[in-house]
């Protein structure tokens, strides 16, 4: 692998209705604290208004303070559902942040993915892809020109709008526009020359449609004469790790009945299907249809590997979705496993060790027999020096 991979997660975050939020969401932020300290180079939180479970409405406010907890990790919006936005205060409010974090922030957008969100305001699922493309037409505008915006639909009204501050990053920081197995987002992609989050890439829809997704984007850039970076493309994947595959199992009995209820019977989207009555017939699923990999490290290595294969090229960023399948000791524990053992393989880090490992290794005989001759040399010297010493008196 040529390039260096970037490793992240993307929060959305999923907790179990009935906790404590205040508690759920200071260990959402432990969680990115812990991720900064290994190396991790991207964090992604996301903005959502109903069903209990996913508790963060305003992924800009947790960045906020993120960023003043962290150094060098990287905070996107993993998304801002534009549908139910202003485009105006949108590019204003990641703007802001941009100059807050000293350029660590990333703009991601979609159209909003729980139908009981758009409800609340009078929005269906059938106008919320739509909005998506004008109002990122108008936030792209607004980042890469100083020329006055206006624009009217049946939801926003913009007259001569302007952004109150210049972005801090230059040219510009990370604009992407999630995917999971629909055309629209890939599409909006290569029309801007964005990067593309693939938030489904392992269900069975997304990976079909990894290296579809990227056809549509180079089209699209051709068609509109932008440029699209496959460094700039992040694969959403999960994993839970542990030091073995025993282990592994018994961390996730902790809560991934929780998570499999909530998309099976909760949250109105179908795209993320998942079977399985009991916790072993999920585990089963996740390990067996390629959905994901509960294991160890090598096994993520596999899952990366596969991707990359069916991307067709590659990519640039594998996000781990943050699922709380285990307690936050072993969920940490896990982060730290796919840092300690995974990076270095998708780094540039593993070959040279091992190979410097090697070298050594085939050296030693030979070296190892002219050090043993060298304090033998040694010995003799001062054996002699003392009988001639001796031999003075």
């Amino acid at each position: 692998m040529a390039h260096r991979m970037r490793f992240g997660i993307f929060l959305a975050p999923f907790h179990k209705p009935g906790i404590n939020p205040t508690l759920a969401l200071e260990q959402d932020l432990e969680l990115v604290q812990w991720l900064d300290r290994c190396g991790y180079d991207e964090a992604w939180c996301g903005e959502h208004h109903s069903a209990g479970t996913e508790i963060s409405a305003s992924p800009e406010i947790f960045m906020a303070v993120a960023s003043q907890r962290t150094r060098t990790i990287r905070l996107g919006t993993g998304v801002v559902s534009v549908s139910y936005h202003n485009p105006l205060w949108v590019a204003e409010r990641i703007v802001q942040l941009d100059h807050l974090t000293r350029g660590r922030v990333m703009l991601g957008v979609g159209p909003g993915s729980l139908p009981t969100d758009g409800a609340m305001i009078g929005l269906s699922q059938t106008q919320t892809r739509q909005l998506l493309e004008d109002g990122l037409g108008v936030i792209h505008q607004l980042l890469t020109s100083e020329e006055p915006v206006t624009f009217r639909n049946d939801r926003w009204d913009l007259r001569d709008a302007r952004l109150h501050l210049r972005p801090y990053s230059a040219p510009l920081f990370d604009i992407v526009v999630a995917a999971v197995a629909s055309p629209t987002g890939p599409k909006l992609a290569g029309r801007y020359g964005t990067g593309l989050l693939s938030i489904g890439a392992t269900t069975a829809a997304g990976f079909d449609a990894l290296a579809l997704h990227w056809d549509v984007m180079k089209q699209q850039a051709e068609h509109y004469k932008t440029t699209v970076d496959r460094n700039k493309w992040r694969l959403v994947g999960l994993v839970h790790c542990a030091e073995s595959m025993d282990q592994a199992m018994r961390d996730v009995e902790y809560g991934i009945e929780h998570w499999f209820n909530y998309f099976q019977a909760v949250a109105a989207f179908p795209q993320m299907a998942v079977p399985g009555s009991n916790v072993k017939e999920m585990i089963a699923f996740i390990n067996e249809s390629g959905f994901g990999a509960i294991g160890t490290p090598d096994m993520v290595k596999k899952q990366i590997d596969r991707l990359w294969a069916q991307s067709n090229g590659g990519f640039g960023a594998y996000l781990m979705l943050a699922h709380n399948w285990a307690n936050f000791d072993a969920t940490r524990k896990s982060y730290e496993l796919i840092s300690r053992h995974v990076f270095p393989h998708f780094q540039g880090q593993h070959a040279s060790t091992m190979a410097a490992a090697e070298r050594a290794s085939a050296a030693r005989p030979a070296l190892a027999e002219v050090h043993q001759k060298a304090v033998e040399a040694a010995g003799l010297r001062f054996a002699d020096e003392v009988a001639k010493r001796g031999s003075v008196h």
